[in-house]
Formats: C-alpha cells, structure tokens, sequence
C-alpha cells in the first residue's frame, strides 16, 4: 500500500470582485502572497489551481503583497466574489 502526502493548503484571501474582460479577480488578502505562489481557487462553482504570473496594487504590478492589501490578481479561470484562494 502506498501512502500519499496530504498538502496542507492556507488561505491567504478572498475574491471580492472580477473582472471578465481582463481575467482579474480583485482579492483582499488575508496573508501574504508572491508571484509564482501556487493558489488554488475554490467556491460554490469554481475549483482550479495555477501559479500566480501578476499581482497589482493600484494599477501597478508588485511582486509581493501584504496581508490586509486589496490587490488584482491574474486568475486562469472565471472566479466569483466570496471564492477563496488557498496556498499549497
């Protein structure tokens, strides 16, 4: 029998708008995140995962984000407010 390590996965935020014409979730974030941080982006209708590849504060792109900052993230699928992004 093989055993398979669980990932232990952490919030770090929540969807709080998107924008569908340039496939961008706003997202207020709860702990830190940097780009090539693997997310995974869960709600009632969406479920995927992807490397972060741009994060912006303001219009201006940023390679880190704090905890408490609102912040647009480039997100591979439609995501909806109240969907939460976890790390792995």
């Amino acid at each position: 029998m093989q055993e398979h390590e669980v990932l232990q996965e952490t919030e770090v935020g929540v969807v709080t708008h998107y924008w569908s014409n340039i496939g961008v979730a706003g997202v207020h974030l709860e702990a830190p995140v940097d780009v090539g941080d693997h997310i995974h982006v869960a709600g009632h209708t969406d479920d995927f995962e992807q490397t972060v590849d741009s994060i912006e504060i303001d219009h201006r792109k940023v390679m880190h984000a704090d905890a408490g900052t609102e912040v647009g993230i480039r997100v591979a699928a439609h995501a909806h407010p109240h969907d939460r992004i976890y790390r792995g």
